[in-house]
């Protein structure tokens, strides 16, 4: 009698054991539409990449992939949005602000660091420190003006707490100077601002000093890149003469918790024809001085712990309050 229930009982779990995956395997992913969220406003650097993406990858994974902008709260709002997606099919496309962010709002509802998933640094760029052609010569000489007058050489920047900023406030704490800030809604303002004499100096994207460098009318001083850039090659990177200061301005491509990792591999493996160097979006960014990366999730999860507490460290020694 035991011999036959324990029969039974086996033979009831082997076809628990052959009916359960089957009865439990997930669809396969993707199984709705993908979408791709920016958390600011459109018209920014991130909708270059952002719309190839869009483009390469709806044919390839059979799904539309919708690309959204979710901007306010300085891009909080859109990031927090995907973090707490549980769709498995939310992703973003942010800038470094991302690791500012927990330095900058106390009223953070997510944590970049634990929920959202890494998925590839997409692209970097250097900030710049730019003037006037009729301006400071070099780098040393901005940096000896800053230090002989403190608090009388200005700069421009796109706005309080942002990646120009702060870029700028770690320059002062690196370099021992004492600089004057004067903040702009966005970064469109800051050639005008220059340009008609409003500041001495701005710090923003190279991509929008380039047509001025050209044409003569504006110096660019320094990058902000660990090298120098191949579309300014001449000019010297910022940690050449202040020790130790690297701050490239870079976007990168994070998914929703509740993402699966294959929908990660999978992703990734259908962006990688996008990364050879002959490929239309690597010319398009090489055009505005960026440099396409798709370098998969580690480095951009090395990115993110090794900026967030840099960032705590400036904002706290700067007494930076957002607006």
């Amino acid at each position: 009698m035991c011999t036959t229930l324990t029969r039974r009982g086996f033979g009831a779990a082997l076809g628990g054991m052959l009916a359960g995956p089957a009865l439990a395997q997930a669809p396969a992913w993707p199984n709705r539409p993908i979408r791709l969220i920016s958390p600011f406003a459109p018209g920014g650097p991130q909708d270059v990449p952002a719309r190839f993406f869009v483009d390469h990858l709806t044919p390839r994974l059979g799904q539309p992939v919708v690309y959204e902008s979710r901007a306010g709260a300085g891009g909080a709002l859109g990031m927090q949005h995907v973090a707490q997606a549980t769709d498995g099919h939310s992703f973003l496309i942010t800038s470094n602000a991302i690791a500012s962010l927990p330095a900058l709002r106390r009223d953070l509802a997510f944590d970049p660091l634990t929920e959202l998933l890494p998925v590839t640094l997409v692209n970097e760029s250097p900030l710049v420190i730019a003037v006037r052609a009729n301006g400071p010569a070099s780098l040393a000489d901005y940096l000896a003006r800053a230090r002989s007058t403190p608090g009388r050489l200005s700069f421009g920047s796109s706005g309080v707490g942002s990646a120009t900023h702060l870029a700028g406030a770690l320059l002062m704490q690196r370099a021992g100077i004492e600089l004057l800030h004067v903040p702009y809604r966005g970064a469109g303002h800051l050639v005008a601002a220059l340009m008609s004499g409003d500041v001495d100096s701005f710090i923003g994207d190279i991509s929008l000093t380039l047509e001025h460098v050209r044409a003569g009318t504006m110096r660019v001083l320094a990058v902000t890149t660990a090298e120098r850039a191949p579309a300014l090659p001449e000019v010297p990177a910022l940690r050449e003469q202040v020790t130790g200061y690297v701050v490239p301005f870079w976007f990168g491509l994070f998914a929703g918790k509740a993402t699966p990792p294959e929908a990660i591999r999978r992703v990734l493996a259908e962006l990688a024809p996008l990364a050879a160097p002959d490929s239309e979006l690597s010319r398009r960014m090489a055009e505005r001085g960026s440099q396409l990366l798709l370098t998969g999730p580690e480095p951009l999860a090395a990115r993110l712990r090794a900026e967030v507490p840099q960032w705590r460290e400036v904002v706290s020694r700067g007494n930076i309050t957002p607006e």
